[in-house]
């Protein structure tokens, strides 16, 4: 392999490195989980967070009592239950975030959701060089009439992870760059 093509492989792989190093988990809730005791304020607690394209949501809450809803803007503001465009049952459910915009879940137990258990995590885009741009969509989101839609994108997808993987990818390429200069 020429010098020019190991080069493009290294540049290659310290991206991928950067943008698995970005990636978080959030569960929603924090320690209190999805639930209706407690009065959790899943508004504010969204506030405080910065959802990115390749995060992972994580809803943990009782089976027997809850459920987590993907819904659509005027399902959200109304409470509405009656047709989502996923349910969850599982107590420990978990999503991916691969696209921008607004991502609309509540619980469907009657009283649920109108005592507050309904989040948005919205996803905002960030400048080109900050984020990765993936095509796939996360169960296509609908956003509110006022905000307009996110703009399609072209780029590849990247298979995002937490911790220590982006540091051990750029380590293993920095050493097969080596290897083989």
């Amino acid at each position: 392999m020429a010098f020019a093509e190991k080069a493009v492989v290294f540049l290659l792989m310290m991206m991928a490195a950067f943008q698995v190093s970005h990636a978080a988990v959030h569960k929603v809730g924090d320690s209190s989980g999805w639930t209706i005791i407690g009065n959790i304020d899943y508004k504010k607690w969204a506030a405080t967070k910065n959802f990115q394209v390749g995060d992972t949501i994580i809803f943990e809450y009782n089976a027997k009592f809850h459920n987590v809803m993907r819904v659509t803007h005027a399902m959200y503001k109304s409470c509405n239950a009656s047709s989502p465009l996923t349910t969850m049952t599982t107590g420990n459910d978990t999503i991916k975030i691969t696209n921008y915009g607004h991502h609309f879940f509540l619980c469907g137990i009657p009283g649920h959701c109108q005592a507050g258990q309904k989040v948005d995590i919205n996803v905002v885009k960030v400048s080109a060089a900050a984020a990765p741009t993936p095509t796939s969509a996360m169960a296509s989101p609908v956003p509110p009439a006022n905000v307009p839609a996110p703009s399609p994108n072209v780029a590849s997808p990247f298979i995002v992870a937490k911790g220590g993987v982006g540091v051990l990818t750029l380590a293993m390429a920095l050493v097969a760059f080596l290897t083989h200069a």
